[in-house]
C-alpha cells in the first residue's frame, strides 16, 4: 500500500501559514506538516526520511536576515540537500528567494517593490515545464500573480532555469533540476490574508508608495483568477510530490 505523500512546509512569518497552497495539495491527498520556525520550532538541515517534498514560505526578512531569522542557516541547508537529492521544493516568495540562495544565486532589494496584483510571463521554458505550463492566463500570455516583495533574485544559480519573468522583476519563477521551484510571487494568499497584511506597517509597503486599500481590493477583484491561475500549478507541482513517494515505496518493498 503506497503511504501518504507528506510535504514538509517552513513557515517563516506568523501571517504566511500555507494557506490555499496547502489547502490544494491537501484535496489530492497530500499531508502538509508545518514547521512553525517563526515560533521557534527547529528546521532540520537534511530532509528527513519519509518526507517527499519542501515547501518555503513567505516572509518579511531577507533571504540572508540570519540575525533576524536565524533558523534560515539550517533552512538553506535543507534547500539544499532537497535539491542535490532531487526531492520536489515549492518555494513561495522568500522561499523562492532562499532556494536561489542556498544554490549559488544573489538576492538583494530589487530596484521596485511589487504589492499587489501584478501580471507575470511564461518564458519558452516556462511554456514546455511540467508545471508551470498549467498556469491558467488571464488574457493573452498575462497570468495574474499576488506579489508582496521589495527583495528580488538578482543572479540564479547557475544551472538554474527561467519559467516566468516580467520587466519589473524579471526572475518570477525558476527550476532548478527537474523537481525544485521557486516562485517570486504569492500563490497561497487568499483576500482576507492580504488585507490583514494590507492593514500592518512594513517597509516593502512603504518603499512602495502603493495604497494598502487599492491593494488590497486588487487582490478581492482577481481572486478567482488567481485561484484558476495557481490551483493547477500547484496540483502539478503534487504530482511530482506523489511520484516521489511511489519511488520511495518501491525503494522501501522487499522483493517478493
Amino acid at each position: 500500500m503506497t503511504a501518504q505523500p507528506y510535504v514538509l512546509a517552513i513557515q517563516n512569518d506568523p501571517t504566511d501559514p500555507p494557506l490555499l497552497v496547502g489547502e490544494w495539495l491537501a484535496e489530492d491527498g497530500i499531508h502538509v506538516e508545518v514547521i512553525e520556525a517563526c515560533f521557534g520550532a527547529p528546521v532540520p538541515s537534511a530532509v528527513p526520511s519519509g518526507v517527499h517534498g519542501i515547501l518555503p514560505l513567505g516572509g518579511a526578512m531577507g533571504a540572508n536576515d540570519d540575525a533576524i531569522a536565524p533558523w534560515l542557516v539550517a533552512e538553506r541547508s535543507l534547500l539544499r540537500d532537497a535539491v542535490e537529492r532531487g526531492i520536489p521544493v515549492l518555494g513561495l516568495c522568500l522561499g523562492g528567494q532562499l532556494l536561489a540562495a542556498a544554490n549559488g544565486g544573489f538576492v538583494e532589494l530589487g530596484p521596485v517593490t511589487e504589492i499587489g496584483v501584478v501580471d507575470v510571463q511564461r518564458t519558452v521554458d516556462g511554456l514546455l515545464d511540467p508545471v508551470l505550463s498549467a498556469a491558467v492566463p488571464r488574457a493573452g500570455s498575462d497570468i495574474p500573480a499576488a506579489q508582496w516583495h521589495q527583495d528580488h533574485i538578482a543572479e540564479l544559480p547557475d544551472s538554474a532555469v527561467l519559467l516566468l519573468t516580467n520587466a519589473a522583476c524579471p526572475v518570477q519563477g525558476f527550476r532548478l533540476g527537474d523537481c525544485a521551484y521557486g516562485l517570486q510571487l504569492h500563490p497561497e494568499v487568499d483576500a482576507a490574508t492580504f488585507a490583514s497584511w494590507a492593514d500592518m506597517t512594513d517597509e516593502a509597503l512603504d518603499r512602495s508608495g502603493r495604497d494598502p486599500r487599492t491593494a488590497s481590493a486588487e487582490v478581492y477583484e482577481a481572486e478567482r483568477d488567481l485561484i484558476s491561475a495557481w490551483r493547477p500549478v500547484t496540483r502539478a507541482w503534487g504530482d511530482l510530490v506523489r511520484s516521489h513517494a511511489r519511488d520511495d515505496d518501491r525503494q522501501l518493498t522487499p522483493p517478493a
